[in-house]
């Protein structure tokens, strides 16, 4: 069995981070994007920028 790794997708607005999070957990990528901006746009707690500069560093390109 093939153990899943969390890797920047090559399906990408920007740089892959929200699509490669969305293929991890098996989720459609848009439902995905879309709910992370809600998330981020609308919670003060949540900072989404943040975040996904932070994973955009941190995680690894898709092969």
């Amino acid at each position: 069995m093939e153990q899943k790794k969390l890797r920047r997708s090559n399906n990408r607005m920007i740089a892959g981070v929200v699509a490669g999070l969305a293929e991890y957990f098996g989720v459609d990528v848009t439902l995905f994007r879309v709910c992370y901006a809600l998330i981020s746009l609308f919670s003060a707690a949540f900072p989404g920028i943040i975040v996904y500069l932070i994973l955009m560093l941190i995680m690894p390109n898709e092969q």
